[in-house]
């Protein structure tokens, strides 16, 4: 069947009617991409028109649709793609695959900090991660960058601020080795030599998507050109600060014209949407947003995700989920489970097991080999802010050796890429499911809440960029749903009255009473004797029975509690132990089965 004729709404007419330079607000689900199409059709015939992708994937979907339209004057293209053709065969550059692991850098540039612990390793991360800040600023020197800024906690600090001039020598001679060939080179280093030759593109029309996520450089080069430019994102969706991505909305001079409605969900998530953006409010002026969610039939529900706001939040949701729901046989990670158990140099989370149970010979990491235990490797990620590697701390710490029964299990539930469609949940963390939606969404307990923005806007100190930017996950990971969605209770905002298809997760309360000795639960908190309730947090400190041995009567307790279908998490909270201490237990009493 041919494709229905486009008919613009007000919104979009306006867009295709406009001249010269032009931005685009688009909320999510707006059609922008459409949106684009359309406007490339309705420019001259012969026009020379380039269209700027955020990544290989939505450059791929691109391309098909501007050849199904018979745009054959489009070019698609992604940042790095384009930059690679105008810079690498000329150069005869070699390009390396992944970045530079840390270990690599501190044998290549023959690094050492006297005194310090891994030091050579530490001035190693810093410099990988100067040159990545380098080479995605529109700066045309090092010298010209301050990396102290982008550094947060105060140890990491201490030993940048001690360091800095070794940093800043190993970021000048990391990048002189790529340019002179004597290395493989990065994909940001050819992006950055890009920028710097100030090209002119032979192009009428460039068309910059996703723009509130563009990488200073990319930026720099695009607003050099003479062609008509047009750039589109949403203001709200800019995720991507950590990789040093700028709002390019937000700076950018050109007549603004918007997308305002919605035809992925409807006004109920529409409404939740602008609640959670209007807390930016807590630190300035309330901003102004207009998204309009279009009528929506009830969706099949056929695709069901769960979305956190990082790896940590998302394992520990997917572990619980398959011990929650033992009938489920078949889940997907989006972007493949394996890349959510490495840390980005390449450590994985069984190395970090292994450093906790002091097994140095099976560590493959060299990094981690050469560690004594684990409160060395805390010590390294207070130098370095290593997030990834920190998750799988805190995975080990939860979890401790029934990481590696879990993991089997997750890894036997797991389906293929082309079995996507039969997962009865898929999981995802927000950075990976932008552009994604589903029928129904579940979001993760690891988000930003109304209750923090209310706190931190006492803070002089506090940063606001880096607290929008924590909003913003959670307008985007809602945003994924085009009906129903779950959210737990503490993320909803304050006077919040839900719809129907927006279901609250609340703590429930236990299905049995507690033992006369132990606390019992009055609506998802602990109540003492004569007291006031109390935290989880802190009656698990103050009942906490992680060195207790297990007797008769709590096995008891415990194969009751469990075949009732209390949950993990409670059971932990319960028992006082932690999650890893009541698996075991739950597998030694024969409860799990062979699976689990």
């Amino acid at each position: 069947m041919p494709a229905p004729a486009f008919t613009p709404t007000p919104e979009q007419q306006a867009i295709l009617s406009a001249p010269g330079n032009l931005k685009i607000n688009a909320v999510a689900g707006s059609g922008k991409t459409t949106t684009l199409i359309q406007y490339a059709a309705s420019r001259p015939a012969g026009a020379r028109i380039l269209y700027l992708a955020f990544n290989r994937t939505v450059r791929t979907e691109a391309e098909a649709r501007f050849a199904a339209l018979g745009l054959h004057n489009v070019r698609v293209e992604t940042a790095h793609s384009l930059a690679f053709r105008h810079v690498v065969p000329a150069q005869g550059y070699r390009v390396r695959a992944t970045g530079y692991a840390t270990r690599e850098l501190a044998g290549l540039l023959g690094l050492n900090a006297a005194g310090e612990k891994h030091g050579a390793h530490i001035l190693a991360n810093h410099v990988g991660k100067f040159v990545a800040f380098f080479c995605n600023s529109d700066a045309r020197r090092v010298q010209d960058l301050n990396y102290t800024d982008l550094v947060q906690e105060e140890k990491a600090r201490s030993f940048v601020r001690t360091h800095y001039a070794q940093i800043e020598h190993g970021t000048r001679m990391l990048l002189a080795k790529m340019d002179k060939g004597l290395i493989e080179c990065t994909h940001d280093f050819y992006l950055k030599k890009f920028q710097l030759k100030e090209p002119q593109l032979d192009y009428d029309y460039i068309l910059f998507d996703e723009g509130q996520d563009a990488s200073p450089a990319m930026l720099d080069v695009f607003l050099r050109q003479r062609a008509t430019k047009l750039i589109v994102g949403d203001t709200h969706q800019q995720i991507y600060g950590w990789r040093h991505a700028v709002n390019a909305l937000d700076g950018v001079d050109f007549p603004t014209y918007t997308l305002s409605t919605s035809f992925r969900f409807g006004p109920p998530i529409a409404s939740l949407a602008v609640s959670v953006l209007s807390w930016k409010g807590y630190f300035g002026d309330m901003p102004l947003v207009d998204i309009k969610g279009g009528s929506k039939r009830a969706a099949d529900g056929k695709s069901c995700a769960t979305i956190a706001r990082s790896n940590l939040g998302l394992l520990l949701q997917a572990i619980r989920f398959i011990t929650d729901n033992r009938d489920v046989k078949r889940i997907y990670f989006e972007g493949n489970i394996n890349s959510y158990t490495y840390a980005d140099e390449g450590a994985s989370l069984y190395d970090v097991l292994y450093l906790s149970n002091g097994k140095h010979d099976k560590i493959r990491d060299p990094l981690l080999k050469g560690m004594k235990d684990l409160d060395e490797l805390e010590e390294y990620i207070e130098k370095t802010e290593d997030a990834s590697l920190s998750t799988l701390v805190e995975i080990v710490k939860e979890y401790g050796n029934e990481i590696f029964d879990l993991l089997k299990s997750l890894k036997a539930k797991h389906v293929g890429d082309g079995e996507r469609g039969t997962a009865e949940m898929i999981f995802s963390t927000v950075h990976r499911a932008k552009g994604m939606e589903y029928d129904t969404v579940h979001l993760a307990a690891d988000f930003f809440t109304e209750a923090k923005a209310e706190r931190l806007a006492a803070d002089k100190k506090a940063n606001a960029a880096r607290i929008f930017e924590e909003i913003n996950l959670l307008y985007v990971a809602l945003t994924r749903t085009r009906y129903w969605l779950h959210v737990p209770e503490a993320m909803l905002p304050k006077n919040y009255t839900p719809a129907p298809q927006i279901k609250v997760v609340a703590p429930p309360p236990p299905p049995v009473e507690a033992a006369p000795k132990a606390p019992s639960w009055d609506k998802g908190r602990y109540r003492r004797p004569g007291k006031e309730p109390v935290s989880f947090m802190e009656e698990r400190l103050a009942y906490k029975n992680s060195a207790a041995a297990w007797t008769a009567e709590t096995d008891d307790e415990l194969r009751k509690l469990f075949h009732r279908g209390v949950s993990l998490s409670d059971l932990a909270r319960h028992f006082g132990r932690n999650k890893g201490a009541v698996l075991s237990r739950l597998r030694k009493l024969g409860c799990l089965g062979e699976e689990m």
